[in-house]
């Protein structure tokens, strides 16, 4: 017999006998694991959710079958030197259906719900779908919404889960209160905010729906306002959202602290660094002693000087501005302190979150690459610029450490929203009448980050077709290049005695220079047709076309008396254009280069308040075509909000143009500018300027146009006390004052039956015909100053802007053509 150590001398013995103590199974002893109650579950597959039968492997097990959603009862229990796992299967889902809902589509709330046909069904995570839908009804304004869902039992221990949604009335913002302000009313701040608060328009309008984001984005809207006008200590203490229901929307509540407003008392560079001379990057701050503090401009002087010195070789290096309060004299000390920063580098830029939008358009808005130095400065631009394509619903760039101390990973999280617009517009104007437009614009065509738009414009006096198409970053360089092809007939015969038609397509180009300065490269080419219509309606070519039976001296069949020939009874009495006008007839192919360099610091482009807007284009026509000429036109506009009264914004606008021919050219009447309304409001389009008044009794339709035009422009526009803000009505008064002089044309049309020109004239009204004859008379071609004042109503509405001007004529030359009244606007519905 051998002894107790002779056994304990042979390993497998040992294994065995702890392995019994410790109760432990392997891979091999699956059978002691039995599972019981599954009917289309595999066993083996079971099973593989158990690494042992211990106490602790059995509870980890059931946790992970619990988790796996397929089940919707598990338990284990020892039997003999067994486990055994008892499980009820989940319900199979045969399909998910949504009852209830209209405002938002069946498709939308798939997406949003784990609950999926042909899944395993899991009470938890239906309750879990309730809550995440209700979510959504609450984003799109119907917090009141109420959510269940139910299931229905159906063969073969199939199931179909139905939610059921009563999704109640809209829930907005019924009010927006602010408190602590004092320096901007409630009505101000308010009108900052995209949120809007509910009223008679909520039906046309999404702005007023309660969405903690787009409040979140307000309030920053909000914080860059006081610290842009000088409030640096400003703060949003909080911001509270409560559903009230007797008023049917949500009350906000915004706290603010808005401190004093602070000027800047000194100004410096402070360098750290080598062969950097602060004296040399002053240039670049834009701020200055004495003026109110800006936050803006700081942040605009830090990336400037960021930039700058990344140029000089100090890719590390950033601009940090540093701020010494002066609370007692309400003055700031501001010195940006140039320093080296860390020595790291980009491992990795992560885009995530993209379904549309290609990697290479997020990609190409960061000034630094992977391998590059990192700067912060940098990174938070791309943020904006990313921010502002208006691709995305959000954006978010965060860090993360790389994979050694010396390198980070940037990750950019975004989420793609509709981009793509199908447009019906429609709107009057005093020129063109009525006019419908239908539109397809796409400003991320393909996801790319193209512009593309189509648009077809029906009107009753102007119609025609246009096709634009813009690449932002034209072959992978910050400049834009895009093309414009288009057709376009007018027929306004309430102010011209013709019609055109152009046909034709520009290539432009878009380079910035600076945040504030651009140039705009372009080549046009265009074919222009001038027509006259000569028919019973529109006889305003009869006295060298007579119509047989209409036209008086060619048997005027309606004339009962047939009275005789004179100055009051002729082929002109009925309408006749100007000899110029005819002399015009017919196509001209107009070939031109030209450029337009803009000036922008308006800070809102829609809604501006404060800044400048100026442009200077200039074309040269001549590069093949009919056309001859150089056109240089200029047009600035001041924005000032004016003090001491809230909401009113002063405008100066002063504009001018000037056109000469090449070589001998002759200008055509649709080569000059004609101006009117545009210049001086109260004057009809074409009103004002030279004009052919041989023909008493059709001066209104023969504007000639000139070659120079200078005009300048004084409003204020106010809102309309009483009224709700974002109803987007404001009132205006204004002061117009301008001239268009220098008509080029010919003033002789006289030719002897051999083509010899400029004969002596024969003057309309001439016996016995008392026709046009061929000579015009032109008036108002002087510098004579054209003056008006008026009022007017400004409307942003949901469906567009619409203006309504009343204006007062102080001065005017003899032949100009006034309208007191005018109106435009269109609408997107």
């Amino acid at each position: 017999m051998q002894s107790i150590k002779g056994y304990w001398n042979r390993p497998y013995l040992m294994v065995a006998v702890l392995s019994a103590a410790l109760n432990f199974t392997t891979p091999g002893l699956a059978q002691d694991i039995v599972v019981v109650g599954n009917t289309r579950g595999d066993s083996d597959v079971i099973r593989s959710y158990f690494a042992g039968t211990s106490p602790n492997e059995v509870q980890q097990g059931l946790e992970a079958l619990r988790n796996s959603g397929r089940f919707s009862n598990v338990s284990a229990s020892r039997e003999g030197g067994r486990v055994v796992i008892r499980v009820s299967e989940s319900n199979l889902i045969n399909r998910v259906v949504f009852e209830g809902n209209s405002k938002v589509k069946s498709e939308t709330l798939t997406a949003e719900v784990r609950t999926r046909a042909h899944g395993s069904f899991n009470p938890t995570v239906a309750d879990q779908d309730v809550a995440r839908l209700t979510e959504i009804y609450k984003r799109s304004g119907r917090a009141a919404a109420k959510i269940t869902y139910r299931t229905v039992a159906l063969p073969n221990g199939r199931i179909d889960v139905v939610f059921t949604i009563v999704e109640g009335d809209k829930t907005g913002v019924k009010e927006i209160k602010f408190v602590g302000n004092k320096v901007y009313s409630t009505g101000r701040l308010v009108g900052l905010m995209e949120t809007t608060e509910m009223n008679f328009l909520s039906f046309l309008k999404t702005s007023d729906v309660y969405d903690p984001d787009r409040i979140a984005s307000d309030l920053e809207l909000v914080r860059r306002f006081y610290l842009k006008n000088g409030y640096a200590d400003f703060h949003v203490v909080s911001s509270d959202a409560v559903f009230d229901a007797a008023q049917g929307g949500y009350i906000l509540t915004i706290a603010v602290e808005e401190g004093p407003q602070y000027r800047v008392s000194n100004v410096d560079v402070e360098s750290h660094l080598p062969d950097i001379d602060p004296a040399g990057l002053r240039p670049y701050v834009r701020l200055s002693e004495g003026d109110v503090y800006n936050g803006d401009a700081v942040e605009k002087t830090v990336e400037a000087l960021t930039r700058e010195i990344a140029k000089k070789g100090y890719a590390f290096s950033q601009a940090r501005p540093r701020g010494e309060r002066n609370p007692a004299a309400q003055t700031v000390a501001i010195r940006f302190v140039i320093d080296e920063g860390p020595r790291v580098y980009v491992e990795r830029i992560n885009i995530r979150g993209n379904t549309r939008t290609r990697d290479y358009v997020i990609r190409r808005e960061f000034e630094i690459g992977e391998g590059d130095a990192y700067n912060r400065v940098l990174i938070d631009r791309a943020e904006r610029r990313l921010n502002g394509l208006g691709f995305f619903k959000k954006v978010r760039v965060t860090n993360e450490p790389g994979s050694t101390p010396d390198r980070v990973v940037v990750n950019v999280d975004v989420e793609d929203q509709a981009t793509g617009n199908f447009g019906v517009s429609g709107g009057y104007s005093t020129v063109e009448g009525f006019i419908g437009e239908v539109s397809v614009s796409e400003s991320n065509f393909m996801g790319r980050g193209q512009a593309a738009r189509v648009s077809l414009q029906v009107g009753q006096r102007a119609r025609g077709v246009t096709f634009s198409f813009t690449e932002p970053y034209f072959l992978d360089q910050r400049f834009s290049a895009g093309f414009d092809i288009f057709a376009k007939r007018s027929d306004a015969y309430n102010y011209a005695y013709y019609s055109t038609t152009s046909i034709g397509g520009t290539l432009r180009f878009g380079v910035p220079i600076t945040e504030e300065i651009s140039l705009s490269p372009r080549y046009s080419i265009y074919n222009t047709t001038i027509s006259i219509p000569n028919d019973s309606r529109r006889p305003y070519n009869d006295c060298q076309y007579p119509l047989i039976g209409y036209t008086p001296g060619a048997g005027y069949i309606f004339d009962s008396t047939m009275l005789p020939l004179s100055v009051f009874y002729n082929c002109q009495t009925n309408g006749e254009a100007s000899l110029a006008i005819k002399e015009s007839q017919g196509s001209r192919l107009t070939s031109l280069v030209g450029y337009s360099l803009a000036y922008n610091t308006l800070d809102n482009f829609k809604n501006p308040r404060n800044g400048i807007h100026g442009t200077l284009s200039q074309d040269v026509a001549g590069l093949g075509g009919d056309s001859r000429f150089v056109r240089t036109t200029g047009d600035i506009r001041y924005f000032h909000e004016l003090p001491f009264v809230d909401d009113v914004v002063g405008i100066a606008r002063v504009q001018g143009g000037n056109m000469f021919g090449l070589g001998n050219y002759q200008f055509r009447v649709m080569d000059n500018f004609n101006l009117g309304p545009t210049l001086v409001r109260g004057f009809a389009p074409g009103g004002l300027g030279p004009r052919d008044i041989s023909n008493w009794t059709s001066t209104r339709g023969n504007s000639l146009g000139g070659t120079n035009y200078v005009g300048g422009s004084l409003e204020v526009q106010f809102p309309i006390w009483g009224l709700p803000k974002d109803i987007g009505l404001r009132g205006a008064v204004f002061a117009d004052a301008g001239t268009l002089w220098g008509y080029k044309g010919q003033t002789n049309f006289s030719k002897s039956l051999f083509g010899i020109a400029n004969l002596p004239c024969v003057f309309p009204y001439t016996a016995p015909t008392f026709g046009q004859g061929t000579c015009i008379s032109v008036a108002g071609d002087s510098m004579q100053m054209r003056s008006s004042v008026g009022v007017s109503a400004i409307w942003q509405s949901p469906l567009g802007p619409i203006r309504f001007d009343y204006a007062w004529v102080l001065s005017k030359a003899p032949g100009d053509i006034t309208q007191n009244f005018r109106f435009s606007g269109g609408a997107n519905f």
